[in-house]
């Protein structure tokens, strides 16, 4: 394998269910660096939020209750593998199941749309990428969080397939799911990410696009390793 100095941070944005993590979680694991889903960040939030009772749309509360999170993301573990990409502790309890809720679904981009909870969480973000080489995964990784990354990536896949994706995840872990309003809902995150005034989802300038709508991973991931700055890093 190469010594070529190597991206120390790639950033990688898409809606949801492009496929943005697990490509990030298959290049997190050849490269041997850490996956942050910083979108699991948000919905610990939205969660937190839920648990509490709070009224989602009093932005001060959330914001405050934020603030006071212990959010702590680690790799799977041989006790955790149960097909989840990562785990999350929130105050010290496994959340992570929980944060794929249809109530975490429906709320998350309004939370996330907050300039004080993006604050917070973008700080917290940042840090970690200064601690440890990492893949960040995200909606404003390369435009805002990490606009410096060695490598910037756009992930994303048309609305229909992103929706499939959602459904198919939820019926293999034994949830209801109906494809029209997963669709729907899909298609209303869009406009709201990508219309919010803070850190809006778009593409970074020099970013790589790439569209996973009926591709095949590993060969995204090959085409991924190709690129200028990971050249030398071959499966």
């Amino acid at each position: 394998m190469s010594n070529r100095t190597i991206p120390a941070a790639i950033a990688i944005d898409g809606p949801a269910a492009s496929g943005k993590t697990t490509i990030g979680q298959m290049l997190a694991r050849h490269l041997d660096y850490l996956l942050l889903d910083t979108g699991s960040m948000y919905r610990a939030a939205t969660y937190a939020a839920l648990q509490a009772d709070l009224n989602l749309e009093d932005e001060t509360a959330v914001t405050d209750l934020t603030g006071r999170l212990n959010i702590v993301i680690e790799d799977v573990t041989e006790t955790t593998d149960d097909g989840r990409r990562y785990t999350v502790y929130l105050d010290g309890e496994d959340v992570t199941w929980g944060l794929r809720s249809p109530s975490v679904d429906v709320n998350v981009s309004l939370v996330s749309s907050y300039p004080g909870v993006r604050h917070i969480l973008v700080e917290r973000q940042r840090q970690l990428a200064q601690e440890q080489a990492v893949v960040m995964v995200g909606r404003d990784i390369g435009t805002v969080v990490l606009p410096d990354a060695g490598l910037k990536l756009y992930i994303t896949a048309s609305a229909a397939e992103r929706a499939r994706r959602r459904c198919d995840e939820r019926l293999a872990r034994g949830e209801a799911a109906d494809y029209d309003a997963i669709l729907a809902d899909v298609t209303r995150r869009d406009e709201i990410d990508g219309g919010r005034d803070h850190s809006p989802m778009r593409p970074a300038d020099d970013a790589v696009m790439v569209d996973t709508t009926g591709r095949d991973p590993q060969q995204i991931l090959a085409e991924i390793l190709a690129l200028p700055p990971l050249q030398g890093r071959a499966i």
